[in-house]
Formats: structure tokens, sequence, C-alpha cells
């Protein structure tokens, strides 16, 4: 008893220099960090951190009693130090899921118990593959007031098993993301490891007032589609002092795809990412491509990118529909990266064969300046729809050490795009000139 109640003091004084740590930067303002009235420990449910032992009953009954405990303030469910094998488990409202130092979670491999859902209706069916897909490894639908955090614990989703199926081509459904929420508010993701996520990392989907920070995500840099941080048809999220190093984007921005993002028309709006450093063979601040419910007011600063695919990147296609607008991303490093600037109206797949190719995206007011670039193979790639230019690009105070040599020989690449230049080196494309 006495044990117990030293960890529960430890717990509650975490939580509290947590919330004294987070007054001190933006994000704490769109979720404030609290303290749950309650505790309990996933050991109380049977719970075995022996790395062998697989723990789904005891998450999913600690869980259910949180639920129907219904305290006013919410209750705390405690990780020792430990490794917690279990298969995928839903979170409920006004929780808190905390792990100590050296507390792991970590996913069975065992795929053939994984749950099914349905395909997102802004997506219409699996990302990877038609029909439904494999829940997330932590999972939540409709909740509220619920926060993800601890001592630098780590959730491992072991995805070399998908990894290896997916190269195989043996999949029967879209792979399951680390984490993720839908149609939730009010959440934190905090203070923790995310690594070998089978597919997405984190995923706020259809959420408002979304947090994630001081998180580290890591995967291979050859593991498919491992994205890090992917906020889809989400509003008032905020991403900030992160470390990413993952084989795909870092931060992706995205709101549905092709004809069912457009009429499900549920955009993503008022997104900040700040202080994110990460390396990744691909993006390292991206938006689309699946961004047919539209994108805009986001913002990106202190970025720091190291051996990277393309440092910023602006995707969409003809199909997609959707806006993308309002965009601002400055204050980058950019190091040992195979093309800094790309914004392209020809990336990206189609769900199937129902969709409009005259449903042309609209892109306009993209600002991105005071980037700094070395070891650059090729400064920028901007290249428009012929139907629907991209317009309002806005290019300042960026420098990038261009690997003279390198391919292609020119160190821009335009069309069907206008805005305006201003000390950019080397001198972009004429359209972009003053």
């Amino acid at each position: 008893m006495m044990r117990l109640a030293v960890s529960v003091l430890l717990v509650l004084s975490a939580v509290a220099r947590m919330g004294s740590r987070a007054e001190e930067v933006t994000c704490s303002g769109i979720v404030p960090m609290k303290n749950r009235s309650g505790i309990i420990s996933i050991a109380d449910y049977g719970g075995v951190g022996d790395g062998r032992t697989v723990n789904t009953k005891a998450f999913r009954e600690a869980i259910y009693k949180i639920h129907h405990l219904n305290r006013t303030g919410g209750t705390l469910l405690y990780i020792p130090p430990g490794v917690y094998l279990t298969e995928s488990f839903n979170l409920t409202s006004h929780m808190t899921l905390f792990l100590a130092k050296g507390a792991v979670i970590k996913a069975t491999q065992d795929y053939s118990n994984w749950p099914l859902i349905d395909p997102l209706p802004s997506y219409g069916r699996g990302r990877e593959l038609p029909g439904g897909r494999y829940m997330s490894f932590i999972h939540g639908d409709g909740i509220e007031d619920v926060i993800i955090t601890g001592e630098n614990g780590t959730i491992d989703g072991q995805g070399d098993i998908w990894w290896n199926m997916w190269r195989q081509r043996t999949l029967s459904f879209t792979r399951p993301n680390l984490i993720e929420l839908m149609n939730s508010r009010d959440i934190i993701i905090s203070n923790l490891v995310f690594q070998n996520s089978p597919f997405w990392n984190i995923h706020p989907v259809y959420c408002r007032n979304f947090v994630v920070r001081n998180v580290t995500i890591l995967a291979p840099r050859d593991s498919p589609n491992t994205d890090g941080v992917d906020p889809d048809s989400s509003s008032n999220v905020c991403i900030e002092d992160s470390y990413i190093s993952v084989g795909d984007d870092l931060v992706a921005v995205k709101s549905g795809w092709d004809e069912y993002g457009i009429s499900y028309g549920r955009p993503s709006s008022g997104i900040t990412i700040r202080r994110i450093k990460g390396s990744s063979p691909f993006a390292g601040i991206a938006v689309g491509s699946e961004a047919s419910g539209g994108v805009e007011n986001v913002i990106a600063e202190n970025i720091t990118l190291y051996s990277m695919g393309i440092g910023i990147h602006i995707k969409t296609n003809a199909g997609r529909g959707g806006f993308i607008k309002n965009i601002t991303i400055s204050s980058v490093y950019i190091e040992n990266v195979r093309r800094a600037i790309k914004i392209s109206g020809n990336v990206g797949d189609h769900p199937d064969d129902n969709y409009d190719p005259d449903a042309l995206p609209v892109v306009n007011g993209i600002t991105i300046k005071d980037v700094t670039g070395v070891k650059i193979l090729q400064p920028g790639m901007i290249q428009g729809i012929k139907d629907s230019p991209f317009t309002g690009i806005y290019l300042s105070n960026i420098n990038l050490d261009w690997v003279r040599g390198s391919r292609p020989s020119t160190p821009w690449t335009c069309s069907d795009v206008s805005g305006d230049a201003v000390k950019v080196s080397p001198l972009p494309c004429s359209q972009l000139q003053i």
C-alpha cells in the first residue's frame, strides 16, 4: 500500500510539473495540462511488464473501469516500468495514459486477431487497399479530454511484420496507425517516444484542439509510409518541440482523398508546427497530397531538417479538388537535401476510377521565407496545373547552397505559377523574380 501511495504522489507531481512547463509555450493555450482526481495502475488489473505476458485484458478492463467510474476531473492510468505486450485497445474520455520512465507499451505481432474498422468517410476506402482497415494500435473515436503522456516512456508498434507484408504484397487490408483519434477534441500527446509504427504514427482525424509536443518519433528510413504526425480534416492543432526520424513525411497536413474528401468537405485549418527537427527520405513539412477537403491557415516555423528527400513539399493533383491556401513556412534550416522546395500539382494516386479529373485544386497564398540550405542538389521545383495555375507564391530571404553539377542542371523548374521572389539565391524562375 505504501509503495502505491508513493507512486501516486510521484505521478501527480510529474503531471503538475508538465503543466507548469506547458504554461510557457503557445500550445498550452489550446489544451491545458491537468491533474486527475483519481489514479489507478495497470498492475491493479493484472498487468505484467515482463515483455512476454499479453496484457490486452488488463488494458481493456482498466479503461472500462475509468469509463464507468466517471470521476469528476477524470482518472489517470499509470503504467509502471516494464514492457507491456498487448493487442490494440481503445481509450475513453477524461483519462490520462501515463507511462513511467522505463515503461514500454508494445504491440503484439499476431495480426490474425487485429480488429478491422470501416474506412474513413473522407477516404472512401483504406488508404492502401479497398475495403476496411486495421484499427490503430491505440485508438479512440468520439472522445474528449484525453492526455497521453509520461516520463519519456515508449509506445512501440513492432511494425516490421507489417512492413514486410507491404513489401511482399500480402496485405489484405490497410495497415494500422500507431495512434489514431477520430472525432475527438481536447487532446494532448506529450513526453513520450513512439517507434516502429506499422503505418502513420499519430493521426488526428476529424479532431479539434489537439496538441502534440515534446515527443520523439522513430522508424527506419526504409520503413514504408511511417509518417510522423498527420493532422487530417482537423482544426486548432499544434505540433511543437519534437524530433522525428521516419520513413516518410515528418509532418503532413491532409483533408481527405479525391471525391470522398470533396464530399465530406471538412478542411484542416489552424495548424501550427514549430521547433521540429528530423530526418527522412521524403518531406520535412508537407501539405497533401490528400487535401480534397481543403487546407488553410497553416504556420510552420523554426524547422531543422537533415538528410531529407524534400525539405518543404506542397503537393496535390488533378482530381483532388479542394484548396491549399494561406500557408506560411519560415525560419527553416535544411542540410543534405535532394530538393529544398517543391510545390507540385501532379503528385498522388487516386482511390478508384470514380474521381472527377476536372476537379482541380486551387493553390493560392503560399509564403516561404527565411530558409537556409546547404548541400542542396536542387533548390526548387514549382509545377502548377495548366487549367488551375498556382498563384500568390511568395519566396523571401532564401539562400540555398546549390551543389553545382548535380542534376537537373538548372536550379529551379517552374510552370503554371505566378508570384514574387525577394532575396532568393540561386535566382528562381522568371515567373517569380522581381
